[in-house]
């Protein structure tokens, strides 16, 4: 079981805007919110978003360097991940692989991928059970 993951960010008001609504999409809840960082929970494990020292600003993340690629959630069902995928599109947040969507991951893989303000992928996912 995984206990938390923290995320080190450039600019802590525009990830929480972005991360706030879609973790509440997902159940999340607030947990914790301090000056440098605020923190959801969902059951046992939460996500930690923390403002980066300007210091260490000065190399933007890559999701192709070494360390986390994306981030992937589990979806309630085809209808979430096309719900989501539309209010991504309102809130002008671009689809990742957009001519493929949602089947950018292979026929038995329905989602939506899109990045965070600081490019760190999300990835939407369907069960397994609705896609066979």
């Amino acid at each position: 079981m995984l206990h938390h993951i923290e995320i080190y960010v450039s600019d802590l008001e525009k990830s929480i805007d972005f991360w706030s609504w879609l973790l509440d999409d997902l159940d999340y809840s607030l947990f914790q919110k301090w000056d440098e960082g605020a923190s959801w929970k969902y059951r046992d494990t939460y996500l930690v978003f923390v403002q980066a020292k300007e210091k260490y600003q000065d190399v933007p993340y890559h999701r192709c360097r070494v360390g986390l690629n994306h981030l992937a959630f589990h979806a309630r069902s085809i209808e979430h991940v096309d719900q989501m995928t539309a209010k991504l599109k309102e809130k002008g947040i671009p689809i990742l692989y957009e001519d493929k969507q949602p089947y950018a991951g292979g026929p038995q893989h329905y989602a939506v991928y899109f990045e965070d303000p600081d490019r760190i992928k999300v990835e939407l996912v369907a069960p397994w059970s609705e896609i066979e």
